[in-house]
């Protein structure tokens, strides 16, 4: 995101609407040949449907085998401290979170709860899937300064649709953490999974780096991982974080995306593959 820090993962609201009734995720859609089958199960022809986990049709990009083994590459060796530092330096020395939040050690100690990240596949795919991961935060936070979302408080995250993931009235739901985090549906899942209270307590990923950490990974992990290691290219992540950038929605932010990623493939001497922009 931009300064601005627009909400990712927006869905539409008939898939919302969808989601609130019950309906099944998907049973092979049975969509026809020109309609993409969403992560819902759903047929359609919108980024709702051919975005952020389409299944079967004219998904953006070509759905391939997503690749299993190892890469041999070491995230921590690949990440290292003058890696790290060259980006977090770039932050003013009074934002947020340069001041004891976002660290090295936070990555790794969040790391170690994700095993597949950076590891899967081939070498080139496990650097540029890292180069990925930090272009986008590095975008998000502006080079690790923001912790929580600019003018955050003054959205309205919360879908009432969702009733698996209700809001709390009292807490808020906007961006927090490396890659900011939002919207109940979100905040939720990710804290069930990670082990804290995600509806009740969501300001954790702005108190706890180390969460904020396992935040960004719970998102990408579930959302991203597969579209970069499969070859769909870097644009299709761009679509997972923040599709509404995409055509030609915000052309300035999604440039800027791609300027960091191919500057940290550069840095990790990998290409930067096809497909960069959505």
């Amino acid at each position: 995101m931009t300064n601005s820090l627009n909400p990712i993962f927006t869905l539409a609201a008939v898939l919302v609407l969808a989601l609130a009734c019950g309906s099944s995720r998907a049973q092979n859609c049975g969509c026809d040949s020109n309609l993409c089958c969403s992560q819902y199960g759903y047929c359609g022809t919108t980024s709702d449907y051919c975005g952020v986990g389409c299944q079967q049709g004219p998904c953006d990009a070509p759905v391939g085998p997503t690749p299993t083994g190892p890469s041999g590459v070491s995230v921590p060796d690949v990440v290292s401290d003058g890696f790290f530092n060259g980006i977090i330096d770039q932050a003013d020395s009074s934002c947020a979170g340069r001041n004891n939040f976002y660290s090295r050690s936070a990555f790794l100690d969040a790391l170690n709860h994700y095993p597949e990240f950076g590891t899967v596949g081939s070498a080139d795919d496990s650097r540029r899937e890292i180069a990925a991961f930090f272009a986008h935060v590095t975008h998000e936070t502006g080079h690790f300064c923001y912790i929580e979302e600019i003018n955050g408080a003054s959205g309205d995250y919360c879908d009432e649709n969702n009733t698996q993931w209700p809001c709390n009235p009292n807490k808020q739901y906007f961006g927090r953490g490396p890659i900011q985090l939002s919207w109940n549906y979100n905040y939720g899942p990710a804290g069930q999974s990670i082990g804290f209270d995600g509806l009740n307590a969501p300001e954790t990923v702005a108190s706890d780096p180390v969460i904020a950490f396992r935040t960004a990974f719970w998102f990408w992990m579930n959302n991203v991982h597969s579209r970069i290691i499969s070859g769909q290219g870097f644009g299709s992540t761009i679509r997972a974080i923040n599709g509404m950038e995409c055509d030609g929605g915000n052309t300035a932010t999604v440039n800027a995306r791609v300027g960091y990623y191919t500057q940290y493939c550069s840095q990790l001497g990998v290409s930067p593959g096809d497909n960069l922009s959505c």
